[in-house]
């Protein structure tokens, strides 16, 4: 291996260390937003579990570009300046589906979302429950250790993957949410299933060597 190609090798791996950190500091972020989220049945079992935590959020954000991940640090950091929480904020917007009722009493807390960042979430929500769709026919078991896929199953107990990553995006700042609609465009030109990448995350983090490999474990179980 020549000088070059052992710069390069070294500057991959500089990058990949960073980022990982990155990915660290927002979970870190993000659970202790998630700790301090106010349940209308009181504290969730979920707000205890760290590890899952860990390993849904780090899933998600290893599929990430840095510039989208440092667009999203960022927009948590100005949110914690103004003492604003954007878990809570996130779980407000699923209400809109799952509990409508009480969404109506708490939406007027909320920031208000324009009629073009809407369509533009309801786009980017629309290829990627699409993915999802794909990658449940292809890998039926690890699909059904996931959420209910379209917004149609919600109820106060179930929230799809619909609902909830529609939630999220809309808690994304313009900047944030314009980036991550152009490198979903850029996924779907391509032919990259987010989704499938996502879960592949999820199977190395909970130890299996590979999604397949998580399929083929869980179907054993049944």
């Amino acid at each position: 291996m020549g000088w070059l190609q052992r710069s390069r090798k070294k500057e991959r791996e500089v990058r990949s260390v960073e980022k990982t950190e990155l990915v660290d500091a927002l979970v870190e972020l993000e659970w202790r937003a998630f700790d301090k989220v106010e349940n209308l049945g009181g504290r969730a079992n979920c707000q205890d579990n760290f590890n899952t935590f860990s390993v849904m959020r780090k899933s998600q954000y290893l599929a990430w570009p840095e510039h989208l991940l440092e667009s999203f640090y960022a927009d948590f950091v100005e949110a914690n300046e103004k003492n604003w929480n954007l878990i809570t904020e996130k779980y407000g917007r699923m209400m809109e589906s799952t509990v409508p009722e009480e969404y109506e009493a708490l939406k007027g807390k909320l920031p208000e979302v324009s009629p073009k960042k809407r369509a533009i979430a309801d786009q980017i929500v629309e290829i990627q429950v699409e993915w999802m769709e794909e990658f449940a026919k292809a890998y039926p078991c690890m699909a059904g250790n996931a959420r209910s896929i379209r917004s149609s199953t919600d109820t106060p107990v179930n929230t799809s993957y619909e609902t909830y990553l529609r939630g999220e995006l809309l808690t994304y700042s313009d900047r944030t949410l314009g980036l991550y609609g152009a490198w979903i465009v850029e996924l779907s030109k391509s032919g990259t299933n987010l989704a499938k990448e996502i879960m592949a995350n999820t199977a190395l983090l909970y130890g299996y060597a590979s999604l397949d490999a998580a399929e083929k474990a869980l179907q054993g179980e049944k």
